[in-house]
């Protein structure tokens, strides 16, 4: 295979153990030529938020487990990073992106929060095959990061090779119990809901506030194929997503609907 150009980033900051350990193993093989841009710092549950209102700022750095390894740390969110690498630092577009490895999952409607899986729909804006990956403990030890960057670089070649859809991202989970995996399963998104539970503190001058602490709930009655269902069985998650929102089987229905409203009423 030709060497290709992966950019590397994350929503758990820079010096996180997951991409690490992810630019590591791909660092290890010819086939791949690495740049890496994530945010300075966590930016978790930020979703696919990007920096309008002050100036970004890209700080070059390095690892120092590797000193061949480095990138570049960014004041902003996942997004931010994947867009400013592509469009102003990068010397030449990537062929792919890899978000992750996330410690903590990213299954089912998380994804509309997730910071991970936006910055591969960042990618997957540029027209430029994307990978978010997440291990669903959040306290995995280094086997189990080091097993899913080792998946990640198995399954990126194949994209690669196969040019796979760039319209579509693929979201990758791994359940909690990573030495006795069962399997891989191709799934689509379940439900994840959260019982939002805000606690009423008061801080040192008498005012209140509120701290979010919501209990998660899977629906137990996910179809058999849905991603939540896949972890719970002990298997790989592999759930293709794009960020095409329409729902084009109602719109014959809603155009029904707008033929009477009469336009002269407002």
């Amino acid at each position: 295979m030709e060497q290709k150009h992966v950019l590397i980033t994350n929503d758990d900051g820079i010096y996180a153990e997951g991409i690490q350990r992810l630019s590591q193993v791909l660092h290890e093989d010819d086939n791949f030529r690495l740049s890496i841009c994530a945010p300075d710092r966590e930016r978790s549950a930020v979703g696919h938020a990007i920096t309008m209102h002050k100036p970004l700022r890209a700080e070059k750095v390095n690892y120092l487990q590797n000193p061949d390894l480095g990138g570049w740390a960014v004041n902003g969110t996942p997004s931010d990073c994947v867009k400013l690498a592509v469009e102003a630092i990068l010397k030449d577009k990537p062929d792919m992106v890899i978000s992750g490895i996330n410690r903590g999952s990213n299954l089912g409607t998380d994804v509309l929060y997730s910071g991970t899986v936006s910055a591969a729909v960042e990618g997957l804006i540029m027209n430029i095959p994307s990978i978010a990956i997440s291990l669903t403990k959040r306290d995995s030890g280094e086997e189990s990061f080091i097993l899913a960057a080792r998946f990640v670089r198995s399954l990126a070649k194949k994209i690669i090779e196969t040019g796979f859809s760039a319209s579509t991202l693929i979201n990758i989970n791994l359940p909690p119990d990573t030495v006795n995996i069962k399997g891989v399963r191709v799934t689509r998104l379940g439900t994840r809901r959260y019982r939002n539970i805000f606690e009423e503190r008061i801080d040192p001058r008498g005012m209140s506030y509120y701290w979010l602490a919501g209990e998660l709930v899977d629906d137990e009655h996910d179809e058999e194929d849905s991603d939540t269902k896949a972890i719970r069985d002990g298997y790989i998650s592999i759930t293709p997503v794009h960020f095409r929102l329409t729902n084009e089987a109602v719109i014959p229905e809603l155009e029904k609907i707008l033929d009477h409203v009469p336009l002269d009423e407002f």
